[in-house]
């Protein structure tokens, strides 16, 4: 059984996933080059928590701070069972990562990536034994959402597959497996809708808000696509469609010329102050 869990990344993602498995009282491992992000999570764990616990939405209820050690030395992953990468999308880092992790984890132990895109089987092919490589693919944010998209590539083994989803029965989330395929199945469908949406805008058939108010009340959306994307990051929709574009030569995937404007200015969404919508 996993019993402790690195994590490698302090951002939205890194900080939700270390919540949920610390809520669920399993030791984690948080890692990130930036002391100051380190710290933030724990402020944002300690608060989302409370928050959670108010509204009646977690049904634990252990502190998850005594279950979190931070540090900014990836060393202290070398004891892990699992570990979970979860930093920006974008390939050559992660392979960055994986590359020190097959030096520094034990042998056995599962190495896994959160990407929301990226081939689990190109990263495999890094580490000595790539049976020990899987997807773990969150659904943002960790703490509210039931799924984890959980990728088996060709290398990977019954026994992680196994182990993964024994791990998401313990945090209450439900793990659909799926093959290793360019944006696997969430993005696959996801991402064309929200890229199809950018056009109807830029194309001045209807403002974001109409678009997202027709997605919302009309087919029952619970969020409207463009409130979506913002919330994911326009830099990183940019980055799924473009590998999605070149992996499939599919034009469905090209991305709207408006999209690529947003993220060149810097409009980035929730996380800039400003993407579709304008945020405090």
């Amino acid at each position: 059984m996993i019993q402790t869990v690195g994590v490698i990344g302090a951002g939205q993602m890194g900080q939700g996933i270390a919540q949920v498995l610390a809520c669920a009282s399993i030791n984690v491992c948080l890692v990130d080059l930036a002391q100051q992000a380190l710290d933030s999570a724990l402020l944002t764990t300690s608060s989302s928590v409370a928050k959670l616990q108010e509204k009646g939405k977690l049904n634990s209820a252990t502190n998850p701070l005594p279950f979190i050690q931070t540090s900014t030395d990836m060393q202290l992953l070398a004891d892990c069972d699992l570990v979970i990468e979860a930093v920006t999308e974008d390939e050559m880092t992660k392979r960055t990562i994986f590359e020190s992790l097959n030096q520094i984890c034990r042998p056995d132990a599962i190495l896994a990536s959160n990407t929301s895109s990226i081939s689990i089987g190109r990263l495999a092919a890094i580490v000595d034994q790539p049976e020990r490589m899987i997807g773990v693919h969150f659904m943002n944010p960790v703490p509210l959402m039931p799924l984890i998209e959980v990728i088996e590539a060709k290398q990977t083994s019954t026994e992680s597959v196994a182990a993964v989803q024994q791990l998401a029965e313990r945090i209450e989330k439900t793990a659909v497996v799926v093959k290793d395929r360019p944006a696997f199945v969430l993005n696959r469908i996801l991402l064309p809708t929200i890229n199809e949406a950018i056009r109807v805008v830029e194309e001045g058939t209807a403002s974001a808000e109409q678009v997202d108010q027709i997605m919302t009340l009309g087919a029952g959306f619970p969020m409207g696509p463009l409130a979506l994307a913002d919330m994911i990051g326009l830099d990183t929709c940019l980055s799924i469609l473009d590998l999605m574009f070149v992996e499939l030569k599919d034009s469905r995937y090209l991305p709207a010329p408006l999209l690529r404007e947003q993220v060149v200015a810097g409009r980035l969404g929730k996380k800039s102050g400003e993407g579709f919508y304008q945020y405090a």
